[in-house]
Formats: structure tokens, C-alpha cells, sequence
């Protein structure tokens, strides 16, 4: 065999060698890198899921420590590459949100990577801190607290009406409220409580809607009410406190004194938020109806600028959007959830506050599932109209705006307001 020829077979040799070699070595390495719960899983779980999956909050089981979260795994897997945890319901395609809730794909990745490599733990001493929560008070310790003023006795069974109980304030001065949370004395029958704000002193509001008067809620899957810096609710000197509370029996007879926590504005409030809404009450969704539609509008009286969107359905609740018409007869949309979910009852805080000028209409259109293919459908069978019972429906497009100060005129101004 001649010398070159020799050389050039050493050198295919060798190299089939080295070919065969990468796949070995390749999955030796990607073994190696395998994410860990200690070192790579953890923050994840830490940063975007233990507020709510903790002892005592709103999510079915605590995710606080591997042994918790290990018989989880592939169903963690399936619900985080499928987007459906953490929730989020806004259309990316409208908006950015500043409680926006999705995972980055990196995390996702990760979480997939590591429940595909059978969710090993890794090293305990790569665990982070744990994160510090407020003991019973999502915000943190409130300023003040009003609680109903009795118990109140939920029956095992049955239909219970909405119950109202209101507490004076005893505010001797007008109050500038930043946060409100509402916890419920018992979580497993309280559905819903509402806060509303009632000046005995005060005639009946020029505009009087859903929204008049109301300070924040709890809902299922809401989170509390927060002001930006600058802004502030009112409450005025001598108001009452209303809480109207909207109880589920579970088959149990039990007993509930539910509260609401206030946090009162530490910054010089420049402008006053209002609560309203784009609603509808008249509507009748037919039996079987599979996409029935329902529209509603609120036309701006001044120039406005909005802080948070919040819209509320019920069970056979199916998208919602909220779209502004400008005077000009330009529209776009604001926000859009394509799939609306009962169980999550979601405040929507723009990056950037909306600003409107008077005249702007804001419409809501929601669509609604009264058919089979509802699966949370109590009877499909039934027409459905509004009412405060769950198997009734709502309409109600919420938002909180501010009436920003009136332009100086474009002459004879000396700039000042």
C-alpha cells in the first residue's frame, strides 16, 4: 500500500472515529446540563408562582419546596407550555400590562427541560431564599381595617341573595386611599365581596352606573386594587363603608365576618380615581346560543386618561374587548381577552395609562357560550339575563380613569393653572 494512501485511510479512520464518539459525548453534556429544581427551577417557582401557591392564598395546592412540587411535575409541564400558568387572558397583540403574568419562553424551556430529565433536585444548597410574603395581607399591613359588623350564617344548601353591611368610617377628614384588599373570613363560601363608598351628605351622582361609589373587590383570581404614584380613591369625611357580599354555600353550614383592609396615599395626590364601567343589563342570551353578542359604550366627558380595565362575566362568559372610537372616528382596540375565564377576575394595569380626549367612545363587546359546549354551563336549555346570582350573567366592563386638567388656552395664557 503506497504511503499517501495509507495516510488517507488513518485519516477517514479517525475521523469515523470522532463521529461516532459526538453522540456519546452530546448526551453525556446535555445530561450534565440538565437543569436542577436547586439551581435553575426554584427562582422560576419563587419569582412567578408562590404568591398564590401557598398555604392559605387562592390556588389549589402549595408549591413551596420540592417535595411539594415534585408529584406535579408533568402536570406542571403541561400547563406551563400550554400557557396556561402562570393565567394570563390578554391578547399580547393589544397592549402591554404591567401585571402581566406570562412566563419568558426561557423559563418555559427550562421547566420543560427539567421535568423531561425526571425533575431531579440538584444540590439543596443551591436553593434560593425563600421569598417574604405579608403575613394575611397580600399588600402588607393596611393602615386601617373595617370589618362586617356581624357575622353572618351561610346555609349548607340553597340560593343566598346578595348581602350588604355597612360600617361608618368615622372619618373626621377626607381620605386618600392607594390600596384596597378585602379578605374574605371564609374563603370556601365568600364568591365575591364588592366595597363600595356611601356619603350620606352626598346628592345622587351626576352619572349614576355600576361603578358609582365602588372602591375595589375581591373576586376569584383578582388581585387588590393599587393606585399609581400621583393618584388616589377618595373617601370623604363621614362616609360609610358598604360591603356587598356575595355568598356560595358548600354544603356546610357556616359562619363568616369578612373584612377590608386600606392603605391611605403617602405621595401628594394629584388626581382623583373614579371606578365606571361600559355595561349592559337588558340583554337575553337565547338557549343554545354558542357566540351570543352583547355591546355596551361610555363616552368620555373630559379628557381622561385610564389606569386599569377590568372586565367581569359570568360562566357562560366566552371573550371581551374593549375598543376606544375617537372623535376623529378612529378606533382601536384597548384590550382583548379571547378567552375569558370566570375563575380568574382580572384588573388589566397598562403600561402606559390611556389617554383619551373628551368625546372618545369607549365600547365593550362581549360574547357569550349558552350551549353545550360550555362546559361550566348550568343549563343550556334556559335563556340567561343579567343578575347577581353565578347562573345569571353580567356585562360589565369596569375601568378606573382620571379627568386630567384642562389645557391652557393656545393664546392670552400665561401658562398657569
Amino acid at each position: 500500500m503506497k504511503p499517501a494512501r495509507s495516510l488517507a485511510l488513518l485519516a477517514l479512520f479517525a475521523f469515523l472515529a470522532v463521529v461516532a464518539l459526538v453522540p456519546r459525548l452530546w448526551g453525556s453534556s446535555a445530561k450534565a446540563a440538565a437543569p436542577t429544581f436547586s439551581k435553575d427551577i426554584a427562582p422560576i417557582f419563587a419569582k412567578n408562582c408562590m404568591n398564590c401557591h401557598r398555604p392559605g392564598e387562592i390556588a389549589p395546592m402549595s408549591l413551596m419546596n420540592y417535595k411539594e412540587i415534585r408529584p406535579w411535575a408533568k402536570a406542571i409541564r403541561e400547563k406551563v407550555v400550554g400557557r396556561q400558568m402562570p393565567p394570563w387572558h390578554a391578547d399580547p397583540k393589544h397592549g402591554e400590562w404591567t401585571n402581566d403574568t406570562r412566563l419568558a419562553q426561557k423559563d418555559v424551556d427550562a421547566i420543560a427541560a427539567w421535568v423531561d430529565a425526571g425533575a431531579p433536585e440538584g444540590n439543596p444548597k443551591d436553593l434560593p431564599p425563600l421569598p417574604k410574603f405579608a403575613s394575611g395581607w397580600y399588600l402588607g399591613e393596611p393602615d386601617i381595617v373595617f370589618q362586617m359588623p356581624t357575622e353572618f350564617t351561610v346555609p349548607a344548601t340553597g340560593a343566598v341573595s346578595y348581602q350588604y353591611f355597612t360600617v361608618p368610617s368615622n372619618f373626621k377628614e377626607d381620605k386618600y386611599i392607594a390600596s384596597m384588599e378585602a379578605r374574605a373570613g371564609d374563603l370556601s363560601v365568600v364568591h365575591h365581596i364588592v366595597i363600595y363608598v356611601r356619603d350620606p351628605n352626598e346628592k345622587q351622582p351626576k352619572r349614576q352606573d355600576i361603578g358609582t361609589g365602588l372602591l375595589g373587590a375581591l373576586s376569584p383570581g383578582q388581585t387588590p386594587f393599587q393606585a399609581q404614584p400621583g393618584t388616589a380613591k377618595l373617601i370623604k369625611a363621614g362616609s360609610d363603608i358598604v360591603f356587598q357580599m356575595h355568598y356560595t354555600p358548600n354544603g356546610k353550614e357556616t359562619k363568616d365576618r369578612s373584612m377590608v383592609g386600606l392603605r391611605f396615599a403617602k405621595w401628594p395626590v394629584e388626581k382623583v380615581m373614579t371606578t365606571t364601567a361600559a355595561w349592559d343589563a337588558r340583554f337575553t342570551i337565547p338557549p343554545h346560543a354558542e357566540n351570543y353578542e352583547v355591546k355596551a359604550s361610555w363616552e368620555a366627558e373630559s379628557d381622561i386618561t385610564i389606569w386599569s380595565l377590568m372586565p367581569h362575566m359570568h360562566l357562560r362568559g366566552k371573550d371581551y374587548l374593549y375598543r376606544a372610537i375617537y372623535p376623529d372616528g378612529r378606533s382601536e382596540v384597548l384590550l382583548s381577552v379571547p378567552k375569558y375565564d370566570f375563575g380568574w377576575q382580572v384588573y388589566y394595569y397598562p403600561k402606559n395609562p390611556i389617554k383619551l380626549p373628551k368625546g372618545t367612545r369607549i365600547e365593550t363587546v362581549a360574547h357569550y357560550d349558552n350551549s353545550t359546549k360550555n362546559a361550566q354551563n348550568p343549563d343550556p336549555s334556559k335563556p340567561v339575563r343579567f343578575g347577581e346570582q353565578t347562573w345569571e350573567e353580567m356585562m360589565n366592563g369596569f375601568f378606573d380613569y382620571t379627568v386630567d386638567a384642562p389645557k391652557a388656552a393656545a393664546s392670552g395664557s400665561s401658562g398657569q393653572r
